[in-house]
């Protein structure tokens, strides 16, 4: 599979979920996630899945400090609604991450294991999101603020070029560059900057 290099450069996150270790997926309910991961569940690499992705991993590193997170062990909740805006692009990805779910999640088996009622929307919080480990009640606040991280200020007229342009794959090719660039600043170049990605305890 074909992505690009820097990809595998990103931070990779590793939890343990207990569902998995009780039904033997993988030793010890150890999982370990990378970006490619986020990729292929959304079928597509932009600002919001890396955005996503890495704000994510910045706030389980701060619920959970030295210890392994606990997947399925999160509660987060949202400030927009499912359908405003990316915040379902986003949730799909702190889902995969976090195993909290909505409605259709996971019902639990004998009590245990219930991922459904784990995700909020247009809920009460100051930040984009709010994760709390369902175990102590510890929680933060999260948001990204991807606005220093700019575009190449060719792309939008590229993007029209290449959508409307009768012979467009030389210009597709160099704006997918462009793209995955920012991509990139956001993951390696800003992928512990404050101003970037805000994590603070919750009130």
């Amino acid at each position: 599979m074909g992505f690009p290099d820097f990809f595998a450069d990103a931070r990779r996150i590793e939890l343990r979920d207990p569902l998995a270790a009780f039904l033997g997926a993988s030793a010890g309910g150890v999982i370990a996630y990378g970006y490619e991961d986020a990729v292929k569940l959304a079928g597509h690499s932009c600002p919001t899945v890396a955005s996503a992705y890495m704000l994510t991993a910045h706030a389980l590193r701060a619920l959970y400090r030295d210890e392994m997170p606990e997947r399925g062990g999160i509660r987060v909740a949202f400030r927009g609604r499912i359908d405003e805006g990316v915040t379902g692009v986003i949730a799909s990805v702190v889902t995969l991450l976090t195993g909290a779910a909505h409605d259709g999640g996971f019902k639990g088996l004998g009590g245990r294991f219930v991922r459904r009622g784990l995700l909020d929307f247009a809920a009460d919080v100051p930040l984009a999101m709010r994760f709390t480990r369902v175990d102590t009640g510890a929680a933060v606040d999260a948001q990204a603020d991807l606005s220093s991280v700019s575009a190449d200020p060719e792309m939008p007229e590229l993007l029209m070029r290449c959508l409307h342009g009768p012979d467009a794959a030389e210009l597709t090719s160099r704006f997918g560059q462009m793209w995955q660039d920012r991509v990139r600043r956001i993951l390696i170049d800003h992928g512990d900057d404050p101003a970037v990605f805000r994590v603070s305890a919750s009130n």
